[in-house]
């Protein structure tokens, strides 16, 4: 666990670094210049290396080849041309400096040919350098030092980057720091860890609520019967099976049309990435064009549930009328519940469909499945009486309230621990606080 109260104080004396946004450094501390710490090179010839990547969130990375997801740039077949940077050298992704995407490497390979490396020309603890360079307030710097008219290409100028000054301990002294502070940075990652896992449980937990309440209701006392469907196991004596098909209207989105073909309107729709298990992500919403027939067929109304007929097949999302006016496309379905049903209802017992992967089975999977409107018309849902429906609805939503408070508050923690370690490894590094 992370200690209560950090055992840190000031240093005897301090000399101002003529630098504003460094302030006063400890008398006995230098005040370097990048130029004169980092020395450029460029060894090639090296395509059998390990290749390496050099990331925002953990610095020098070894690159998941196969991971095509998070391999956005190409990979040539030849890799002659790529630059070898050795364990302890310093490697950087000029075009995202800004971002914080460079650090001193704990491995050995090659790495892209636009990327700069370099190596230390002086007393220089490599893992001090690390944590400095990249604290929040050195990747200010480096992003004062890029220009750039793309958004997120902003390319570093090697010039003012060599004139971005760090302040520099004496070489034990910034032994001890990087000691203490890889210390605190272990113990406050293993309490965010513990944070995040105890995130999931509540999630575990939400969903476990709600499957045995849409499966079994709120009476622990109701005799149960076999439902002979393997996602929904034992129901109450008193409830029906149906097919979707009998409890709701199911409408497949429109095709995307980016032309006005005659009297059309350009309307906002959901897609696919608009859904999300539970809620609709409005965030980012496309407009296509709608004949008047159009509009009447595929216009959301509140109540309505959204469906992905694609990617995360049966993902579900209720329209409560986020937007004035809304329509759907063909990544996407439209189901409305008649009246002797509830919306909400139904949207939880989906959920509970789609984690037990009970629309993934339906689905042929070559490459991307597709929840044909076919198949989902035809898939088997329980049908409590309305009354019950309605009170399962409002326990589930009172419960899972609770439950996403809690999760809330757990994720506010772990942002509290992120700007501690953070404040702490600026304070540090810039003498502000001096460990004991």
């Amino acid at each position: 666990m992370v200690e209560a109260k950090t055992k840190v104080k000031r240093y005897d004396t301090y000399k101002n670094s003529s630098v504003e946004w460094l302030g006063e450094i400890p008398e006995h501390w230098e005040l370097g210049r990048l130029a004169s710490i980092l020395n450029p090179v460029s060894s090639k010839n090296h395509p059998n290396e390990t290749l390496l990547s050099i990331t925002r969130e953990k610095g020098v990375i070894v690159r998941n080849i196969e991971d095509e997801d998070s391999n956005h740039n190409f990979i040539p077949d030849d890799l002659t041309g790529y630059k070898l940077l050795k364990e302890g050298q310093f490697g950087m992704n000029k075009m995202k400096a800004w971002q914080g995407s460079y650090g001193v490497s704990s491995h050995k390979g090659i790495v892209s040919p636009a990327y700069y490396t370099f190596e230390f020309t002086k007393d220089i603890e490599p893992r001090f350098f690390h944590l400095a360079i990249r604290s929040k307030l050195y990747v200010s710097f480096f992003g004062k030092a890029s220009d750039g008219v793309r958004i997120g290409q902003w390319d570093l100028s090697k010039n003012r980057m060599k004139r971005i000054p760090l302040a520099i301990p004496p070489l034990k002294e910034q032994t001890k720091i990087a000691e203490f502070l890889d210390d605190k940075a272990t113990k406050i990652e293993d309490a965010i860890t513990i944070k995040k896992q105890q995130i999931n449980l509540l999630k575990e937990r939400k969903q476990i609520l709600i499957h045995k309440t849409v499966t079994q209701g709120l009476n622990p006392n109701v005799t149960l019967k076999d439902s002979g469907v393997e996602w929904i196991g034992e129901i109450p004596e008193g409830w029906e099976l149906k097919k979707v098909k009998h409890i709701a209207k199911v409408v497949l989105g429109k095709m995307l049309c980016n032309e006005d073909k005659g009297n059309y309107s350009l309307k906002p729709y959901l897609k696919s990435k608009n859904i999300q298990w539970l809620n609709v992500d409005i965030n980012s919403v496309d407009k296509m064009w709608f004949s008047q027939k159009e509009m009447n067929e595929y216009r959301l109304e509140k109540g309505d549930l959204v469906l992905s007929e694609g990617g995360e097949v049966g993902k579900t999302c209720i329209w409560n009328n986020e937007l004035k006016e809304c329509y759907i496309q063909n990544s996407a379905h439209k189901v409305t519940v008649y009246k002797d049903n509830i919306s909400e209802f139904y949207l939880n017992l989906f959920f509970v469909f789609g984690k037990a992967g009970a629309f993934d089975s339906i689905v042929n999977r070559v490459s991307i499945g597709h929840l044909t409107k076919d198949k989902l018309m035809n898939v088997v849902v329980v049908k409590p009486p309305l009354s019950e429906q309605k009170e399962i609805s409002t326990y589930i939503k009172s419960a899972s309230q609770k439950i996403e408070i809690a999760i809330s508050l757990k994720q506010q923690e772990i942002e509290k621990l992120k700007e501690y370690k953070s404040s702490l490894i600026n304070s540090v590094v810039t003498g502000k606080v001096k460990v004991c």
